[in-house]
């Protein structure tokens, strides 16, 4: 039953990204990533070491994902701002996969849910202004 819920998720989450707007993928990287983040601190918590690493691998993939897909030109201060933030990020989940440590995880969802925060507070008539392309 589980093996057949996640493969529903999957298939869901798929069909949505195949048509989802530039604004709207951001939106479900910043929903993966925290997820991926939660999932972490669960497994660090249960002790799962190799859950661990493989979630806290997915988070720093998908901010990754987020990094490459600032504008730099177009942004200015606030992709730079972005860009250390992201930067800050990737090195506290690489200190929490090394040191166990959720603390560093806390940090990095408190971070995740303001930014997606401001994302989402985006009005839909300015959607395709933050989109991604020409970077």
């Amino acid at each position: 039953m589980r093996g057949s819920l996640q493969s529903y998720r999957k298939v869901s989450l798929e069909s949505e990204i195949a048509v989802a707007s530039p604004h709207r993928l951001v939106q479900l990287m910043f929903k993966g990533a925290l997820e991926r983040v939660a999932q972490s601190r669960y497994a660090i918590e249960q002790g799962n070491i190799s859950a661990k690493g493989e979630y806290i691998g997915k988070a720093i993939g998908i901010i990754n994902g987020l990094q490459n897909s600032l504008n730099m030109k177009a942004g200015g201060n606030i992709a730079a701002n972005l860009n250390q933030l992201y930067d800050f990020m990737i090195m506290r989940l690489s200190h929490a996969n090394l040191n166990n440590d959720p603390a560093a995880l806390d940090d990095v969802s408190a971070i995740l849910r303001e930014i997606k925060e401001a994302w989402d507070a985006i009005p839909a008539e300015q959607h395709h202004l933050t989109s991604t392309e020409d970077n």
